[in-house]
C-alpha cells in the first residue's frame, strides 16, 4: 500500500526522524491558511507547494513549486490542485491532484552549504536481508545515478539477528562525507529511519533528498513509503491512510469481492487458482503470441458466483480479446468449476463478448470437460497445456 508524502512524513516523525514540516491543503484558501500557520510555527518566509499523488518525478511535471509570498502560495496551489499531473511514473493521462502539501523552506542560508543525499530502506531479495541503499547524489532519480555513476551508490545490509548496529550508522555518515555535528545528526537520522521502517511493517522507505541544512541538521525533505499489505491487519492506523483515488479502480473492486487481481497491459484475461499456476499461465499466453491482461487468482473457491465476479472484473478491461481459465482441481472439484463457468456464462448473457478457453485438470477433469463440451456455449475446452496454448493462439488470430 503506497502512501502520500505527507503520510510517510507523519510516520517518520512519530519515530523521531526530523522532517521538513508541512500542512495538507485541499484548496487555495486552505493553502494560504497553512502557509500562515507554518510561518508562525517555524518562521519560514517562503513555502514549497507539493502535489500529493502516488508518483515520483512530481517536480519535473510541474507538481512542486516554490512560493515566495502568500499571494504566490494561493496562485500555485490553484494551479496544482485539480491538474492532471504527468510524470515519468504515471500514465500518459497523468494523475488528478486532489491535495497539496504546503511545506516550510529548508534551504535557508547559513554557515555551510546545503547538501542533498539519497537514502532508502528495503528488502534485498537476493540475500533475504533488509538493506540501506544510499548515495551522495540526492535530488535526482536513483536510476540515473545507477546508470551513469554506479560507484556512488552504497549498500549496507542489516543482520536480522542484531538489527542496525551503531557502527553501520557511523559508516553510512562517513561514506556520505560528513563530519562534526552533521556526522552525529546523520547517525541519529539513519538509526531512527531504520526503526521506522522495521516497526511500521513497511516494504520500502525512500527519502530523496535527505538534506543537510546550512546549520548541519539532517532531515527528510521527501518521503516515498510503501506499507506491506499483509501486515495491515495489525496496523489499523496505517490502513486508514489508504487513498483509493490513487489506485486502479478495477483492482480496488476486485479486492472488495475477495479476488487477487493485478491489472496488466495485455489482451488475454486470466482466471487461475494458485499464484504458481497463474505465473505459468501468463508464460503460456506469451508463448502463444498473446499478452496477459491481468493476474487473477480466484483461490480455492470457484463456484458460479465467484466465477461470474471474476468474469465481470476481467471484462472491465476493454483490451481483453479472450479469457483463459486454467484451474487445478485439488481443493475444488473440476466438474464444479465447469458448472460454475457454464452458469456464470449464462447469467451474464450478452455481456460475454469474447471467446473463452477453459483448461481444467485434477479431480473429475473428464466430467468437467464433458460439461463444457456439451454446454452449447462458445467455450473451448482443453486438457493439455500445449492444447490450451494452441486454442489461445487460434482465437487471437
Amino acid at each position: 500500500m503506497n502512501l502520500h508524502e505527507y503520510q510517510g512524513k507523519e510516520i517518520l516523525d512519530s519515530f523521531g526522524v526530523r522532517i521538513q514540516r508541512g500542512i495538507v491543503a485541499h484548496n487555495p484558501k486552505e493553502a494560504v491558511d497553512a502557509a500562515k500557520k507554518l510561518t508562525a510555527e517555524t518562521g519560514t518566509g517562503w513555502h514549497v507547494v507539493k502535489a500529493q499523488v502516488h508518483a515520483g518525478g512530481r517536480g519535473k511535471g510541474g507538481g512542486v513549486k516554490l512560493a515566495k509570498n502568500l499571494k504566490e502560495v494561493e496562485e500555485v496551489a490553484g494551479e496544482i490542485i485539480g491538474m492532471d499531473l504527468i510524470t515519468p511514473q504515471t500514465s500518459a493521462e497523468g494523475k488528478k491532484v486532489h491535495q497539496v502539501l504546503v511545506a516550510e523552506d529548508v534551504y535557508y542560508p547559513g554557515d555551510s552549504e546545503t547538501s542533498e543525499f539519497y537514502m532508502s530502506v528495503l528488502l534485498n531479495r537476493a540475500t533475504g536481508r533488509n538493506m540501506i541503499m544510499y548515495s551522495t547524489e540526492g535530488g535526482i532519480d536513483i536510476e540515473e545515478v545507477a546508470d551513469k555513476t554506479p560507484h556512488l551508490i552504497f549498500n549496507e545490509e542489516i543482520d536480522p539477528a542484531t538489527g542496525l548496529l551503531p557502527f553501520q550508522a557511523r559508516k553510512i555518515a562517513f561514506n556520505l562525507g560528513l563530519s562534526g555535528t552533521a556526522f552525529k545528526e546523520m547517525t541519529k537520522f539513519v538509526t531512527s529511519l531504520y526503526k521506522a521502517y522495521s516497526e511500521s511493517d513497511s516494504s520500502m522507505f525512500e527519502i530523496n533528498p535527505v538534506l543537510k541544512t546550512s546549520d548541519d541538521k539532517i532531515m527528510a525533505v521527501d518521503a516515498k513509503v510503501s506499507i506491506d499489505d499483509n501486515a495491515l491487519f495489525r496496523r489499523k492506523e496505517y490502513a486508514e491512510m489508504r487513498d483509493l483515488r490513487e489506485e486502479n479502480p478495477i483492482e480496488v473492486e476486485a479486492r472488495e469481492v475477495g479476488l487477487n487481481y493485478v491489472d496488466l497491459d495485455g489482451n488475454v484475461g486470466c482466471m487461475v487458482n494458485g499464484a504458481g499456476l497463474a505465473m505459468a499461465t501468463m508464460d503460456l499466453i506469451k508463448m502463444a503470441g498473446g499478452e496477459p491482461a491481468n493476474f487473477l487468482d480466484v483461490g480455492g473457491t470457484a463456484d458460479a458466483k465467484r466465477v461470474e465476479e471474476a468474469f465481470r472484473i476481467i471484462l472491465k478491461d476493454d483490451s481483453v480479446k479472450a479469457i483463459f481459465i486454467n484451474i487445478f482441481g485439488g481443493i475444488v472439484r473440476c466438474d464444479r468449476v465447469a458448472q460454475g463457468v457454464v452458469d456464470a456464462y449464462k447469467n451474464m448473457g450478452d455481456a460475454m463478448k469474447v471467446p473463452i478457453i477453459v483448461r481444467l485438470q485434477g479431480t473429475n477433469a473428464e466430467e468437467a470437460k464433458s460439461i463444457i463440451d456439451n454446454s452449447g456455449l462458445a467455450v473451448h475446452s482443453a486438457v493439455q497445456f500445449k492444447e490450451a496454448a494452441d486454442k489461445v493462439k487460434e482465437v487471437l488470430s
